[in-house]
């Protein structure tokens, strides 16, 4: 047997051969260029990584004194007032709002203090000030020296009766049949959600009758609304009633009371039997009981 058979290679095979060892030593290289490569992409994230919290830590310090931490939409977000804060005297009535910001007041603080003289508040004296609920008590003592307000003989030391809306919470008093969405979060324990229940509830109810009914509010329970009782009134007068002689199916869809099978009933028998008298008459309809017909009558005429 020739063994030079075995080792003679033609052309073809031979390229095919360098090739094949080509590709085997890259195979063998790959894993080593492939961490070479990656430590040095990861390096460079570090080190951007490193430059952004390098960044954010210095802001953080930057904004230690008049940074403020509000919780909104589930996200913890930095409002940033003015770093150079700019004194001089001041009448805080109807003063510019560029100016309340100059002093280093928030856009929610400033907005406020607009709110209040909207509603025709005026401040007569320096601690009339201190009763805006946005203002801290800090925000107010180191203003408190630039205050000027100057006298007026019609300048008298009370409020309206609308002015109390914007005060401090603890002297609030509100009416919930006619409160928009900013009074009633004057009251503790009512934020932004809770307020706009209350607006939607109310106006599907064609508002309240007793302050009681504050519990039905999808999230109020017992302890909060004993927190505020004392700080609501409600006007019965005030709310909206509806004919359930001539009132069709969607109108009494919207009483939270009444089931479909209940409204349906009603509409029913009114067409079977007349126009109904009073609410004692609804107690022929099978299907009301006397608690049901206690909850819609004040919201009812005939």
């Amino acid at each position: 047997m020739n063994l030079k058979e075995y080792f003679e290679f033609s052309k073809k095979e031979l390229n095919g051969l360098i090739i094949l060892c080509v590709l085997l030593v890259l195979i063998f290289l790959a894993p080593d260029v492939y961490l070479q490569l990656r430590s040095v992409d990861q390096e460079v994230q570090d080190t951007a990584f490193d430059a952004e919290v390098a960044e954010f830590l210095a802001s953080a310090v930057d904004d230690k004194e008049y940074g403020t931490k509000i919780f909104s939409h589930n996200k913890w977000t930095l409002e940033r007032r003015k770093k150079n804060v700019k004194y001089f005297l001041f009448n805080p009535n109807n003063l510019p709002e560029l100016k309340w910001l100059d002093l280093g007041l928030s856009a929610r603080q400033v907005k406020v203090i607009k709110n209040f003289e909207a509603k025709g508040g005026r401040f007569y004296r320096k601690e009339d000030l201190k009763k805006i609920y946005s203002l801290a008590a800090e925000d107010y003592a180191r203003l408190e020296p630039y205050i000027l307000i100057p006298e007026s003989k019609n300048s008298k030391p009370h409020y309206k009766k609308f002015e109390r809306v914007y005060l401090k919470k603890e002297d609030a008093i509100i009416n919930i049949n006619t409160a928009d969405s900013a009074q009633l979060e004057t009251l503790r324990g009512i934020g932004p959600a809770f307020a706009s229940r209350i607006i939607k509830y109310r106006n599907r109810l064609g508002g309240f009758w007793k302050k009681e009914q504050l519990l039905e509010v999808y999230g109020l329970d017992s302890l909060r609304y004993k927190g505020l009782e004392s700080k609501i009134l409600v006007e019965p007068e005030t709310i909206l009633k509806i004919n359930v002689n001539s009132a069709t199916f969607n109108e009494l869809k919207r009483f939270p009371y009444l089931s479909y099978k209940q409204i349906n009933a009603i509409v029913q028998y009114r067409k079977q039997h007349g126009n109904y008298i009073s609410a004692n008459d609804l107690k022929k309809v099978l299907l009301l009981d006397d608690e049901v017909i206690g909850k819609i009558a004040p919201y009812i005429t005939f």
